[in-house]
């Protein structure tokens, strides 16, 4: 099975778990194509004293004739001078970005079965004159879908989070969230799990907006306007309850009751994630024609260029992203 895997920011720790990474990978029937810089591979590879091959090739069907020991990359940009781990660069955002757009179009047009991205770095990517302040919203843009929805999924413990907003300002949460079709949201999200994930009836959790979810009105009121409403419509025949207040919710452990926790801003999700799934966490793109996977981690500038990178979530990203590929097969 064929899956492009964007190289992320070349500066960060991108490079470097590709290289651990890709042993694990190429061994379980999985042959992926790297989009991005065969330089800045090398020069992770000689840092590191990785013994791997980095062959450039031109068109992804070509990996297949090289050794399993070679890591087949299609050069979508080279950094002009030398590779700096740690430091933010346009030159490196540039690579990033056209990285992700290649190994998309790879999968859009069916010659790849699946994406894994690297981190790429906010900054350095508006440094490059790109609008995108995520991969999500590019990607969206890319396959032409107007609201794909983040979800992170941990294989250790099951836990899955899915977002219902992303990266908007805090201010900005409420008015989206009212304005949002919610019923479409938790519709979409969960033919999403049945398809991708094979989770026949999932069990939906939905987290409130406001602190306590509101007391009954006293901080707030979209718990009653928004979301009580929908849930209990969609509660008449699916699996969904709410609204919870999310500090009890995940202190309690309430959140193993349930296939998938919504929360309804980034930190409200990522936060408790993070803390619980930060080494195996799998970010997943909803909603897309193409399958997508990351790791739940950024490009850790702190830590690049000093082989301490833990590879661990990028490869469950890519065994995760082989199969979904599977199951929307089997669904289809």
């Amino acid at each position: 099975m064929l899956i492009a895997w964007s190289i992320g920011d070349i500066h960060g720790t991108g490079p470097e778990i590709i290289l651990r990474s890709y042993p694990d990978c190429r061994s379980v029937s999985c042959l992926p194509v790297v989009t991005g810089s065969a330089e800045a591979l090398r020069y992770y590879r000689d840092l590191y004293r990785i013994d791997i091959e980095i062959a450039k090739i031109k068109e992804p069907e070509e990996a297949s004739g090289l050794p399993p020991d070679t890591i087949p990359v299609i050069s979508t940009g080279e950094p002009d001078g030398p590779v700096l781990p740690g430091r933010i660069d346009a030159r490196a955002g540039d690579i990033s970005v056209k990285a992700v757009r290649h190994a998309t179009e790879l999968c859009i047009e069916g010659r790849c079965e699946a994406l894994v991205t690297a981190p790429i770095h906010k900054e350095a990517v508006a440094l490059a004159g790109y609008p995108h302040t995520g991969h999500t919203g590019f990607l969206g843009e890319l396959c032409q879908v107007a609201s794909p929805t983040m979800l992170f999924f941990d294989p250790v413990s099951g836990l899955t989070v899915a977002l219902a907003t992303i990266h908007i300002a805090l201010r900005d949460v409420p008015d989206t969230i009212a304005g949002m079709d919610m019923e479409r949201f938790f519709r979409e999200l969960r033919t999403s799990l049945q398809k991708d994930f094979r989770v026949p009836d999932p069990a939906i959790a939905v987290l409130g907006l406001n602190p306590h979810a509101s007391d009954g009105g006293v901080m707030g009121n979209e718990e009653q306007t928004v979301l009580e409403p929908v849930i209990r419509e969609l509660a008449q025949k699916h699996r969904i309850e709410g609204p919870f207040p999310a500090d009890g919710f995940f202190g309690s452990g309430q959140y193993r009751n349930y296939d998938i926790t919504v929360a309804m801003y980034h930190d409200q999700g990522l936060l408790p994630f993070k803390v619980l799934a930060f080494e195996t966490g799998i970010n997943v793109t909803l909603g897309l024609p193409i399958v997508r996977t990351s790791p739940d981690h950024g490009t850790g500038f702190d830590i690049a260029g000093k082989g301490i990178a833990s590879p661990r979530s990028f490869t469950e990203a890519c065994l995760l992203a082989r199969t979904i590929s599977i199951n929307r097969k089997a669904a289809d």
